[in-house]
């Protein structure tokens, strides 16, 4: 998910210029929170309030917890959100599967000017949403409207989507037959999405799950509670302008008991989940317990291979972006530089001092590059890294220390001298860390590459055509996106997006990736008198 460009601007940019929530029952005083400030007048305009109810299945409630969702830039509160218990979730689940008697019978092509219409929507609110991912979430505003733009973009392709969704007819071996395969919707499904993409996660699901035939429950991230609010209610105009039930685009805000109840619900027939290994790995086997359908998008241990002839100025200033952008908390961030002995020096060198020249500040203010960590959870798993690279032989060329101000910042950290193999390069810290490694030849890179537990995202700098075709085949990468000449961190909406191995095996957005929220049927047909058998067996 690229939302600017890798190119020098990126330089020339920047040479211009909590735990994450809190349980509270109550506040003394409105002036605490920041929607009551006229800066943050968007949040208004997205009709958020002080106090937000946090389920919506056609209609507003909330009966759980109320929490406060907290700026990462300042760690000050901007808003309260009552979350949905146990009783909400089942009555929204209900709820989203009657919406779905109504949606399925739609015509896709209907359902795609539904679509065409949601995206519109988003067109209308791109601005205020992009404001409030980077104030909720802490990514920098470019990155903030970038996501609510991919969103738009999934809702273009699932339009075109909905009057392209085809079967096959295949040849019969029986006189009088015709042998066909159908595509029909799965029903009500569940999404859970994670902080880091509070907007354009949700949006892939949503957008192919509903030209599919499907309706959606939805349980964003727990700590960017406000962002999913915003968007269903964006949603819900447009279902309400059309006549349509609101719940065909339900939402539970919620924490774990919430993401524990879809994963076991029998009722959704298909779980989307995006996070970390861990949770995933937990989420995949309560699904499969229940013969359910899931796409996991989880970790990434990101590497870009360097090779001896790259272009060292497309090396540094793709690693630029790709380690720094985000604060490293995307899952395609690149977490492992591994170059070329010829080239390391120059390479390293270069992007220390590249890294000196990125604006660090607030996420809102134009000019901004690198924004805080969204969590001090965060914040901890970063210095927990930093300390372990340490002693395990590593040794700090950037970074490495928490900023002094207010917020959750910390340096991006550029750490050497460590061997491919140690127990820290192969942890997934997700984190603006990248460790760089000194390879001897391609083939080393290659296995070093692979040889992490994740297969999410991976790049190759070279110019040598033998090279690029090997790291495509069947001995090079084995990750889900493999790039050459182009960092680890950007994917175009066209391409199905997803991993291998402990990334879970997920694919959405687009190719093929459609065919996962719907279910396939292998129809024969017989319009002949007789019944003959498959295979010539005669049973007479």
């Amino acid at each position: 998910m690229i939302i600017f460009s890798t190119s020098s601007r990126f330089l020339a940019l920047s040479r211009k210029f909590a735990h994450r929530f809190v349980i509270s029952k109550t506040m003394s005083s409105s002036s605490l929170f920041l929607i009551e400030e006229p800066k943050f007048s968007f949040l208004k305009e997205l009709g958020l309030e002080e106090k937000n109810l946090g389920v919506y299945n056609g209609k507003w409630s909330g009966n759980g917890e109320v929490i406060q969702s907290v700026c990462p830039a300042n760690n000050q509160p901007i808003a309260e959100v009552v979350q949905g218990n146990i009783k909400d979730y089942d009555e929204t689940v209900q709820a989203t599967q009657k919406a779905w008697e109504v949606w399925a019978d739609l015509p896709p092509p209907y359902r795609g000017e539904i679509v065409r219409q949601i995206g519109q929507a988003l067109r209308q609110k791109k601005a205020q949403l992009g404001k409030l991912v980077s104030l909720e979430m802490g990514k920098i505003l470019p990155e903030g409207e970038g996501e609510v733009q991919e969103y738009i973009d999934i809702c273009d392709y699932a339009v075109g989507l909905s009057r392209m969704m085809e079967g096959k007819v295949f040849p019969s071996e029986r006189p009088g037959h015709s042998l066909i395969e159908m595509w029909n919707p799965l029903g009500a499904i569940g999404v859970i999405s994670a902080f880091n993409f509070p907007v354009a996660v949700y949006g892939w699901n949503n957008a192919l799950a509903l030209a599919c035939g499907n309706t959606v429950l939805w349980k964003g991230a727990p700590s960017t509670p406000l962002t999913s609010i915003a968007v269903i209610k964006t949603l819900s105009s447009v279902f309400e302008a059309n006549s349509l039930p609101g719940a065909i685009c339900s939402l539970v805000c919620g924490g774990s008991e919430i993401g524990d109840a879809i994963a076991n619900d029998t009722r959704l027939p298909l779980v989307s989940f995006t996070g970390s290994t861990a949770t995933g790995h937990k989420v995949a086997q309560a699904v499969t317990k229940r013969f359910g359908k899931k796409i996991l998008e989880l970790g990434g241990n990101n590497a870009i291979v360097v090779c001896e002839d790259a272009d060292v100025d497309m090396v540094v200033r793709s690693a630029l972006f790709a380690c720094v952008g985000t604060a490293g908390q995307r899952c395609t961030t690149t977490r492992r530089l591994i170059i070329h002995e010829k080239l390391y020096d120059e390479v390293l060198e270069r992007l220390k001092k590249a890294y000196t020249q990125v604006h660090m500040g607030d996420p809102l203010e134009p000019g901004t590059l690198y924004g805080p960590m969204h969590s001090k959870q965060g914040v901890e798993m970063y210095m927990k890294a930093v300390e372990d690279a340490q002693k395990q032989g590593g040794k700090i060329e950037y970074g490495g220390k928490i900023v002094d101000r207010p917020g959750n910042f910390v340096e991006p950290t550029i750490i050497s001298g460590l061997t491919h193999d140690a127990e820290i390069v192969h942890r997934e810290t997700f984190a603006p860390i990248v460790y760089i490694l000194q390879m001897k030849n391609t083939e080393e890179g290659f296995a070093w590459n692979n040889e992490v537990k994740q297969g999410l995202s991976s790049s190759i700098f070279t110019k040598n055509l033998e090279t690029v075709f090997k790291w495509l085949g069947p001995k090079g990468s084995d990750c889900g996106i493999v790039n050459v000449n182009i960092p680890t961190s950007g994917a175009e909406i066209g391409g199905a997006f997803g991993g291998e191995k402990h990334t879970g095996g997920g694919r959405e957005s687009g190719s093929d990736a459609w065919k996962q929220y719907m279910r396939r049927s292998t129809c024969t047909i017989n319009y002949s008198k007789d019944l003959p058998l498959a295979q010539g067996i005669k049973f007479e």
